[in-house]
């Protein structure tokens, strides 16, 4: 008789992942339950008014919005040099859509950057937080998908947070959209793996609107 032994290897956990995580965690101190992207706008203006609703705002500024940029951006940091970072940094601002959009990106990229710095020895500078965030995940040595699919991921997860304040949300429906989004998160780092900022576009109007009328809203619970 024949005796077959069935071999498994095992592969070590990669602990980069877990400071990834550590660093797109709610914990992290770049104070992003303060901002809702203009989604604090969309809600006092009836567009976005349930679950569904939610869904597909988030699915759209995901592909077409913030989402992909964002993307874009961290994989342009990664490999950057200072001097190409600094090119990057006066890009993004460029592109900023509105004066409340380009000033939540700058202070979550500078609260980033100076933790990130003072804890893991880093030396990435005060730039927009998907900047610091590639440059950060560069300097690290991180897989570039994992960095954008777990970035998104944290993005979207903040906006489903605000949503669940703002509708508001059932805590369960919230997390019925994020699971339902979550999918999409990792098809946006492998569908944005080939592109440069010269590919940056936005095509959620209604999204950068609702960020240029929110600093005019009576009544703001957040900064964005």
């Amino acid at each position: 008789m024949t005796i077959r032994i069935r071999t498994v290897t095992i592969m070590p956990t990669d602990p980069r992942l877990l400071t990834l995580a550590q660093w797109l965690s709610p914990s992290f101190p770049v104070g992003a339950f303060a901002y809702s992207h203009g989604l604090e706008t969309a809600v006092q203006s009836g567009w976005v008014t349930d679950a569904d609703t939610l869904q597909e705002w988030l699915h759209d500024v995901l592909c077409q919005g913030t989402g992909r940029a964002d993307a874009i951006w961290i994989r342009a940091a990664m490999p950057a040099d200072a001097e190409t970072l600094g090119m990057l940094d006066a890009q993004a601002r460029a592109y900023a859509a509105s004066a409340e959009r380009l000033r939540e990106a700058l202070r979550q990229g500078a609260a980033f950057a100076q933790t990130a710095n003072a804890v893991w020895a880093l030396d990435v500078p005060s730039v927009p937080l998907p900047l610091a965030v590639g440059a950060a995940a560069g300097q690290m040595g991180m897989r570039a998908g994992d960095t954008v699919a777990l970035y998104l991921h944290a993005f979207v997860s903040n906006l489903t947070s605000a949503a669940i304040r703002l509708i508001p949300l059932g805590q369960t429906e919230g997390q019925k959209v994020l699971a339902a989004l979550t999918p999409l998160c990792a098809r946006m780092a492998d569908e944005t793996r080939a592109l440069t900022p010269d590919d940056i576009h936005s095509t959620c109007f209604l999204s950068d609107i609702a960020a240029m009328r929110h600093e005019t809203l009576k009544t703001r619970l957040f900064q964005s």
